[in-house]
């Protein structure tokens, strides 16, 4: 408009050194590469566990700065489906903190490039978040499934209990006398409600997100070697949030093996009961065992 900088600054109520401002923030180019390779690599991870593994490379950026970038570069993970919001009061789930203290089994469901379904059996310890075993395959039955967990009992020691849904692979003739045989305590959730078996639920959602959604499978092969890798994956390189962002494997090795933790700063903190109790809830008379 014919204006001078300082005159048009004056009417506006503008400072002229912001007028002036030029961004001397450097491209950060090297960094913005490897974030958007690390995000091809794991297109479900958000900025959270980007961070996680990019400090584990030696970054030293801290998380907000990885977070503009992230959002720079429009890397945000897509939400497949609106979270249900949760009604009443969430009632926390005690476990002694130990590993074996308490297993869930459930079933996830997919199918093959020629539209041929499979099912994966998912073994979940509740405590340190780790998966004992994924099992693909067209068909398993109580028998297969008994024979699993015979195979991972003679690896791990036998688990305090066991919760599982109530389908027919769970309560057939050969699991009942599987379990009564062992002396396991094995729990069955309410018909119609799988957040008593929450733990496992969360698993199999991961698994659903970032492996099965992402995938195509072929062949039953094909199969048993993706999911294969993808455990070796989540046990042992992914970050879990509810573990301050440790490996399930990692979380493990804090405790000794008669099941105490490690007093080390650095990891998590000592508790009586594994996880803890979710944020709202204060009364103690809600802190009752559930299962």
């Amino acid at each position: 408009m014919g204006l001078s900088e300082r005159r048009a600054c004056l009417i506006v109520g503008a400072d002229r050194t912001m007028v002036r401002y030029r961004c001397r923030r450097p491209p950060d180019t090297e960094l913005r590469g490897r974030l958007r390779e690390l995000a091809n690599e794991r297109r479900r991870f958000g900025y959270r566990r980007l961070f996680i593994l990019l400090r584990r490379e030696g970054e030293p950026s801290g998380i907000n700065r990885i977070h503009r970038l992230y959002r720079e570069e429009g890397l945000a993970v897509r939400k497949r489906r609106a979270r249900r919001k949760a009604i009443g009061v969430r009632v926390p789930i005690l476990l002694e903190a130990r590993p074996n203290a308490r297993w869930s089994l459930d079933f996830v469901y997919d199918q093959f490039a020629n539209g041929r379904r499979f099912r994966v059996l998912n073994i979940v310890d509740d405590v340190t978040k780790g998966c004992l075993g994924a099992i693909p395959d067209t068909s398993i039955s109580g028998r297969r499934v008994a024979r699993e967990l015979t195979t991972i009992v003679a690896r791990r020691g036998k688990p305090g209990s066991i919760v599982s849904d109530n389908g027919t692979e769970f309560t057939c003739n050969a699991m009942l006398a599987w379990y009564k045989e062992t002396g396991i305590d094995w729990h069955f959730i309410a018909p119609g409600k799988p957040i008593q078996n929450a733990f496992v639920e969360s698993f199999n959602g991961r698994m659903r997100d970032e492996l099965l959604n992402e995938t195509l499978f072929f062949d039953l092969d094909d199969a048993r070697s993706k999911v294969a890798k993808w455990i070796a994956d989540y046990n042992g390189e992914r970050p879990h949030s509810s573990l301050k962002y440790l490996t399930p494997a990692a979380y493990a090795a804090t405790f000794t093996a008669t099941g105490d933790r490690l007093r080390n700063p650095d990891q998590l903190r000592r508790s009586p009961v594994a996880p803890p109790a979710p944020l709202g809830v204060q009364n103690p008379e809600t802190l009752t065992a559930v299962g």
